[in-house]
């Protein structure tokens, strides 16, 4: 089987290695010295069977990269190695996904290597779910042909729902994405506001609020040349936000 590490720490990379080369069957393909999101671009490079991943990393950690895994197609499985106790064990057994405390043993390492097999995307959704509550998400993923991008939540500029699909605009472009603005606006409420029922918008992108001859509300954001209309019943809210801003 194949596995990649995933360490900001140079010796518990080096320490992880010696001990999978140690286990019959396995095979180290590389390693992502920095966070998740390096780990998410080596994971669809190489397309390994397993992740072995720290979790308190600097930028993207390894849960909102599991979380992002999720959206591939053949997600591997995913065994989190970490030296913070908080987190509850059990919380993260999900099936396939396993849980090693540092400093690991060789033991233990190869009994959650023997049990680890390709998480499906039900299991990692589970695994989301689990981890509410823990922080939220600095990126937003998006499956495209290229497989999984990332928007670093920084530059999303607002998210616009059409019947059953929800597109992220960015300051690169837009995409479209599988969270639904329900789901969005109970994690990211503070940073985003609801103007209509088909959209949220960063509430640092706002640029100005108009009236229209017809007595419509229009915003314009930031480095967008068409305006969102702001439904009546969100006029208000929108007005006290900017007084804010």
């Amino acid at each position: 089987m194949k596995v990649l590490l995933v360490d900001d720490e140079h010796l518990a990379r080096d320490r992880l290695r010696r001990m999978v080369e140690q286990c019959d069957g396995y095979e180290v393909l590389d390693e992502a010295a920095c966070n998740g999101e390096q780990a998410i671009t080596l994971v669809q490079r190489y397309h390994p069977d397993v992740v072995l991943m720290d979790i308190r990393m600097p930028g993207m950690d390894g849960m909102e990269a599991a979380r992002h895994l999720c959206a591939l197609q053949a997600p591997p499985a995913v065994i989190f190695c970490t030296a913070y106790g908080e987190y509850a064990i059990e919380a993260f057994e999900v099936q396939a996904v396993g849980y090693l405390l540092k400093p690991v043993r060789q033991e233990a390492l190869q009994k959650a290597l023997e049990s680890a097999r390709r998480a499906n995307r039900v299991q990692l959704a589970a695994l989301s779910q689990q981890q509410e509550g823990t922080g939220q998400r600095c990126h937003i993923s998006a499956r495209t042909h290229k497989g999984i991008e990332l928007i670093p939540l920084a530059d999303v500029i607002c998210f616009v729902a059409d019947n059953k699909y929800v597109t992220v605009r960015h300051k690169g472009g837009e995409l479209l994405i599988d969270d639904t603005l329900k789901e969005l606006e109970s994690e990211f409420g503070e940073r985003f506001v609801r103007i209509h029922r088909n959209a949220l918008v960063a509430c640092g992108a706002i640029d100005r609020l108009e009236r229209t001859p017809q007595g419509h509300y229009q915003l314009y954001l930031e480095g967008q040349e068409e305006p969102l209309q702001v439904s009546r019943r969100h006029v208000a809210a929108t007005r006290r936000l900017m007084q804010r801003l």
